[in-house]
């Protein structure tokens, strides 16, 4: 038998991870794909071995665990049959870069996709940033903000439309976790600001990246410096991303400056505040706190009622059907700790079964359903928050019921205390039991403790509204 020795072609490596990573985000949906997928980049390809880079080791330990096939699943969808995938830490030595430009391998230069608005990656380094589709239904009118993020909204709309209480501001920063509807007010400044005939600039971290490292490959740097900087405002989302590149942060930062220096305006989300931000210098972090800085917070109740209400209007319109009954809507809204995201996800099921049964007024049983732990709710218990907690710190879980009291040890535990209290209905002795028969007036002193250092510091409660989230998302 005459062996073939006919070469195959290479993959291109860079569009089949674009590719894979937005079928992963279709299939997973965007909750999941938003808490671990978002974060991972291609580190390097060769010899048919890819190696992905997540930024922090328990993402990195997660994804592996618990997605790993997945990923190869959508790889395999997109035409690639790598021999073998690793997940890996970034490299610490360019500061979590995923970017290795001394390396003698081909390098991938990619990082993670945008989720909304829907903007479709550049197709090169230039030429794209003015033509990209924004999502229509992403309006201030369409943004119920209640109460609590009344302020975010006018000040916003006021950047969006040149009102003079904006004038002498220069810089917006959003912040604010998953699903709180960062991308909703981004989208809605770019396309209040085009109405009025301004050249706005809406790109992702993703977009960002992809564009400059393009340019520097091709040597094509002035130009995609000259049509960045010819917008008259522009906006990047999940701003997060791009501190994992010292290439991209250094570009950043010379484009934040040039936008302060012709007196035009620039917007930011990112998951968190400025200073809570890492991978930014001392220089970058003072030039964004030196804007309006501005946090998402997650709906009242009030407001939790009025977006599902909205929600279902629309549905009831679109669909030419009864609405949903306001008593079921009323207690979803109930459901404490939720973001619009969240809400919309809850609502959705509802209508589809609404739907199916051609019964709108059966809804209340369906809300029974879900309040009882039916199908679509993801129940969280103590072993979870246990396991997960012993990931994120780096612990075993035996350290949660041990008498040791350093605060390596102590202060999880009374983290994964605060947790059980929160997200789960156990009560107090109980909780204290599944933590090596601990008193109950321990686990009151640890939820007391963390509520305390959640009020005095703002990194920490952040800290805690992630572990929250990843939490609340699905396996």
């Amino acid at each position: 038998m005459t062996r073939d020795n006919t070469k195959t072609s290479e993959p291109d490596w860079v569009n089949v991870w674009l590719a894979t990573k937005e079928r992963l985000r279709r299939e997973l949906g965007e909750a999941v794909y938003d808490a671990w997928l978002a974060q991972l980049a291609l580190l390097s390809f060769e010899k048919s071995e890819l190696r992905i880079a997540a930024p922090r080791m328990f993402i990195r330990n997660w994804v592996a665990n618990q997605y790993l096939a997945r990923i190869e699943r959508a790889l395999r969808a997109e035409g690639a049959e790598p021999e073998s995938i690793s997940i890996v830490l970034a490299p610490p030595s360019v500061g979590g870069s995923v970017v290795r430009e001394e390396a003698p391998r081909r390098v991938a230069t990619v990082s993670p996709l945008p989720v909304t608005p829907r903007i479709s990656p550049p197709a090169d380094a230039r030429g794209n940033f003015f033509r990209r589709e924004m999502e229509p239904a992403q309006t201030f009118e369409s943004f119920i903000a209640g109460g609590t993020n009344e302020f975010v909204h006018a000040a916003a709309r006021a950047f969006a439309l040149g009102e003079p209480s904006a004038a002498d501001v220069p810089l917006l920063y959003i912040h604010g976790t998953f699903g709180v509807g960062k991308t909703h007010i981004l989208n809605a400044i770019t396309m209040a600001a085009r109405a009025r005939g301004r050249k706005a600039v809406l790109l992702s971290s993703e977009a960002f990246m992809c564009s400059f490292l393009g340019a520097l490959k091709s040597k094509e740097t002035l130009e995609f410096k000259e049509e960045l900087r010819s917008a008259e405002m522009l906006l990047v989302d999940d701003l997060q991303h791009l501190c994992r590149s010292t290439y991209t942060v250094s570009e950043f930062l010379h484009t934040l400056n040039a936008f302060s220096d012709l007196r035009r305006k620039f917007v930011i989300a990112a998951d968190r505040a400025p200073g809570a931000l890492e991978g930014l210098s001392a220089e970058v972090r003072s030039r964004l706190s030196g804007g309006l800085v501005l946090g998402l917070e997650k709906p009242d109740r009030a407001t939790r009622l009025a977006i599902l209400k909205a929600r279902a209007a629309s549905v009831a319109k679109e669909r030419k059907q009864l609405p949903i009954s306001e008593n079921a809507l009323s207690r979803i809204a109930d459901i404490e700790d939720t973001t619009p995201r969240d809400l919309i996800g809850l609502f959705s099921k509802l209508a589809l079964y609404a739907g199916v049964t051609k019964n709108p007024s059966n809804a209340d049983s369906i809300v029974d359903m879900i309040l009882r732990g039916g199908p679509g709710v993801h129940k969280i218990s103590i072993e979870d928050i246990q396991r997960k907690a012993a990931e994120f710190y780096h612990l075993d879980l035996r350290d949660f019921i041990s008498k040791q009291r350093s605060r390596r040890v102590a202060r999880p535990r009374q983290i994964a205390m605060y947790l059980s209290r929160q997200l789960t209905e156990r009560s107090l002795p109980e909780i204290g039991r599944r933590f090596g028969g601990r008193d109950h007036t321990t686990v009151l002193h640890a939820c007391r403790r963390i509520e305390a250092l959640c009020d005095a510091d703002p990194m920490f409660r952040q800290e805690i509204e992630f572990l929250k989230d990843v939490l609340n998302k699905p396996a």
